[in-house]
């Protein structure tokens, strides 16, 4: 945009460059640092200079073969199927709830702002409070199960693998929930009303307008919504690492607190570290590639085809006839 010879679109670069500087030194320098040390020997004590391996694969290869990453890999996936089955359909029922024009709920505001609230705390904070909750012997879960009768003695359950995992997953769902049914109350709030009141019109019931015409409408939501926590619970790091440091035996072990375990402790083996994060981002892509295909409306690309043949037809049809017209 231009007034009395003065370019100010020149400002919109000047206010820019703080974000450029901090992307290109916090986030894009580290990101190609960590993909060439992963086919490198580098480690973080000892040495600073580093080479590349005579097998470039090497550090790849010797994390796929650790059974410690094979059992973060199996823990980290089962955690999140754990959390977020419950989660969606959860939001999905509060979506209906929320978006049902004929029942009309009173205090909605307060009833989102409830819901949404774990989700602003921070996963350090809850997770030394679930810490603190189970702890053993004296406990608040292990005083109250023992004064309502339910147990006589106490019991560590964070000794237990299937308990403390159960415990992690219900932080992710009890924490992300809210967020997700904001997103998709979002999403409904945006579907054109015509369709609610034809629906009403023709007799549909609540239960067939939310699976006939806002679940459908909400396929790309659905499709953001799935692989925001995908990545995310595939990065589960706080909640594991703090609660029960992996423990016990490995058994919340998740493939990020591996990685932070390969890099900073023992031997400090960046190079490995590395690999995993390489092999990690390659999972994350190829599951979120899976989900787009799978959420991917078939029907509606061939409707933009269609459109789009007919476009150039009618084109055609007018170069045609301004040729003859000449």
């Amino acid at each position: 945009m231009r007034r009395k010879g003065v370019n100010y679109a020149r400002y919109g670069y000047i206010f820019s460059i703080p974000f450029v500087i901090t992307y290109l030194v916090f986030q894009l320098y580290p990101l190609l640092f960590t993909t060439i040390i992963g086919f490198t020997d580098y480690k973080g004590i000892g040495k600073i200079d580093f080479k590349f391996l005579e097998d470039i694969f090497g550090n790849f290869k010797l994390i796929l073969k650790n059974p410690s990453f094979q059992v973060s890999l199996k823990n980290t996936f089962g955690m999140w199927i754990l959390n977020f089955i419950p989660q969606i359909l959860l939001a999905l029922l509060l979506t209906a709830w929320f978006t049902n024009n004929r029942r009309k709920i009173k205090g909605q505001g307060f009833f989102k702002v409830v819901f949404y609230m774990p989700n602003i705390i921070t996963q350090a904070t809850i997770a030394i409070l679930f810490y603190q909750l189970f702890q053993y012997p004296t406990g608040p879960v292990n005083s109250l199960l023992q004064n309502m009768g339910i147990m006589d003695a106490s019991y560590n359950f964070l000794l237990n693998k299937t308990v403390s995992r159960g415990i992690i997953a219900f932080i992710q769902f009890w924490m992300w929930y809210g967020y997700t049914m904001i997103i998709l109350v979002s999403g409904a709030l945006g579907i054109n009303p015509e369709l609610y009141e034809a629906s009403e019109i023709d007799g549909a019931t609540s239960r067939q307008t939310f699976f006939k015409i806002t679940i459908p409408n909400l396929r790309t939501i659905l499709l953001f919504t799935l692989v925001t926590s995908l990545v995310g619970g595939l990065n589960m790091f706080d909640i594991p690492k703090l609660f029960n440091n992996g423990g016990p035996d490995n058994g919340t072990l998740t493939s990020s607190v591996f990685i932070y375990n390969q890099a900073f402790s023992g031997s400090y083996m960046y190079n490995r570290a590395a690999a995993a994060s390489l092999i990690m981002f390659g999972i994350i892509a190829i599951c979120s590639a899976a989900l787009f295909l799978i959420m991917y409306d078939k029907d509606e690309a061939r409707i933009r085809k269609l459109e789009k043949k007919q476009q150039k037809a009618l084109r055609k049809i007018e170069k045609e006839t301004r040729r003859l017209a000449k």
